[in-house]
């Protein structure tokens, strides 16, 4: 397979690294007449990388990336994970906290039974372990927005270990060329969130919002199996899928509900693994992509110049496609891990173990949540692509965007038109107009029914394919009427009579020898000039398939 190719800026030359199935990291010599100047380790990021596909040459020096990932997911939960506050996006600041989140003296955790299950079915969800006794244990470290200064976690043993996440990509230049892969999933574990700082330059000085402090989060700790952006992304998405999926998590990156910390390091192949940086609080896939592709070049470009890479955490400037140190790790944080006191083992039971007598709202059944697991995006995937005969990667964008599939499914049980043309509309023209408009599903003018209708007016031959678009135009601006009403003001009905078409099609003909000296002369787009013609005549009301069938029958005889 052809070998994309990444043009990325080194100190006052240019090298191109040549990556081998996202996995392998080719050094190339520099173009002729390339140059550029920088500090050392620093790269230019002035334009997007230019992707060629060549192979590697014998005598490249080849690198490998290693991509691991922490994924943070807010819990869909009513209320935090240790105590009764209320959660809700964008309050007034400090308007949901309680004495607990605020930590003052005294008060103690209550587990929300919620939270739990979530764990668990992530964890059914993803082939996990779920560890049947499970520990919290406090973390800690001092930031403004930490006011009891420790994180209350699981870090000796956690509520799930030992899954795995299989992930679809695209392979060679066509979209259809799918493949699967999987990364390990290392372990599940439930924390608390920590509250928000607000920098006012304006005053020099920072507030503190505590309505996040205390939510609950899924840490999905994923092991470094992945090798470049692309991998890194796609996995993520496929989690984001997975957890709206199961309902524990909305998992909107843009609402903060789904954050990604990546961990990146290179190497020579056959030799240890690198020096590895941090990348935090990543909140699009898009941007973890292009931080974990530049942080690769980076390390690269810093080790071919002589140099060395640090431990380090750094940040991403979405503005400049580019990371950013942050602090090092070189002396490693002491975070003084000690189990939480005020917390008991936490005891999960399948139907075979449950104590007799147990009552049932006070244990948390295993075998119960697992038969509520819904259908998981990837088996989702499967079926529609057998019983529609879609192209894998349509299915997949049905399930990318929240609400798409539900959308498609009640246009398919509305209109008699083929799934395939059900596919087209609602991906290419459906999904269009949302995308200009910033639109989600849920906000669509257009309902499935409205769409069904149309379809179906599209199928039986009563209007053309232009006029579909012009009455899916009218839907859009959200006027009330039906298609059938618009097609019926508008005239846009195909021109049923046989003989009116035919003397179009005649009277075309003499107004226009040359065009058909033309076609006569062996010019067969000619025949396209003449169907436009007609249909310029009838205003679009003619299916071009029969004014070219009646042309063809004037022009032989």
């Amino acid at each position: 397979m052809a070998a994309p190719m990444l043009w990325w800026c080194c100190p006052g030359r240019r090298f191109a690294f040549a990556r081998v199935g996202c996995g392998s990291w080719h050094r190339r010599g520099p173009p002729t007449g390339s140059t550029s100047t920088g500090k050392r380790g620093q790269s230019s990021v002035a334009q997007q990388p230019h992707i060629t596909a060549q192979k590697p040459r014998k005598g490249d020096r080849e690198w490998a990336a290693v991509v691991g990932l922490e994924i943070h997911a807010q819990i869909a939960s009513n209320s935090k994970l240790f105590s009764g506050s209320q959660v809700h996006f964008a309050a007034p600041p400090n308007s949901l906290v309680s004495f607990f989140d605020a930590s003052l003296p005294g008060t103690l955790p209550v587990l929300n039974r919620r939270c739990v299950e979530a764990a668990v079915m992530t964890g059914l969800a993803l082939d996990c372990h779920i560890n049947r006794k499970s520990l919290f244990d406090r973390k800690h470290y001092f930031y403004a927005d930490l006011p009891a200064g420790y994180q209350i976690t699981q870090q000796r043993l956690p509520i799930a270990v030992n899954g795995s996440l299989a992930y679809s990509v695209s392979v060679g230049r066509k979209p259809s060329q799918m493949v699967t892969r999987t990364v390990r999933v290392k372990q599940i574990q439930l924390e608390q969130d920590s509250g928000k700082s607000l920098h006012d330059d304006l005053r020099s000085q920072t507030l503190i919002d505590l309505n996040r402090a205390g939510i609950g989060l899924l840490e999905v700790v994923l092991e470094p199996d992945m090798s470049c952006g692309e991998e890194a992304a796609t996995a993520v998405r496929e989690l984001q899928l997975i957890l709206q999926a199961l309902g524990t998590s909305q998992a909107n990156m843009a609402e903060g509900q789904l954050r990604v910390d990546a961990n990146i390091s290179v190497h020579r192949p056959g030799e240890p693994l690198g020096v590895r940086t941090e990348v935090k609080n990543l909140n699009s896939a898009r941007f973890l992509a292009k931080a974990i592709d530049y942080e690769i070049q980076r390390q690269i470009n810093e080790l071919e110049n002589g140099g060395e890479i640090l431990n380090e955490t750094r940040s991403f400037d979405y503005k400049l496609g580019c990371t950013v140190p942050m602090r090092d790790k070189e002396g490693k944080q002491d975070y003084r891990f000690m189990p939480e006191p005020n917390l008991p083992p936490l005891l999960l039971y399948d139907s075979g173990s449950l104590p007799s007598g147990a009552d049932p709202q006070q244990v948390i059944n295993i075998d119960r949540l697992r038969e509520r697991l819904p259908e998981l995006p990837r088996v989702t995937r499967e079926r529609l692509v057998r019983q529609y005969g879609m192209l894998p990667e349509h299915s997949c964008a049905l399930l990318n965007e929240v609400g798409l599939l539900e959308f498609f499914q009640n246009v398919i049980k509305e209109t008699r038109a083929e799934p395939k043309k059900v596919t087209s509309w609602v991906l290419n023209t459906f999904l269009g107009f949302l995308k200009q408009q910033n639109l989600a599903v849920s906000e669509s003018p257009v309902t499935p029914s409205a769409l069904a209708e149309l379809l179906d007016l599209l199928d039986r031959k009563a209007i053309s394919s232009s006029a579909a678009k012009q009455v899916f135009e009218e839907l859009w601006r959200n006027e009330g009427k039906t298609p059938a009403q618009i097609v019926a003001e508008k005239k846009l009905e195909l021109l049923q009579d046989p003989e009116a078409l035919e003397q179009l099609c005649r009277s075309t003909l003499e107004a226009h020898p040359h065009v058909v000296m033309d076609l006569k002369r062996g010019n067969p787009r000619a025949i396209n000039k003449l169907i436009g013609l007609v249909r310029k005549a009838t205003l679009g009301r003619a299916d071009p398939t029969a004014i070219k069938e009646v042309l063809e029958r004037q022009l032989s005889s």
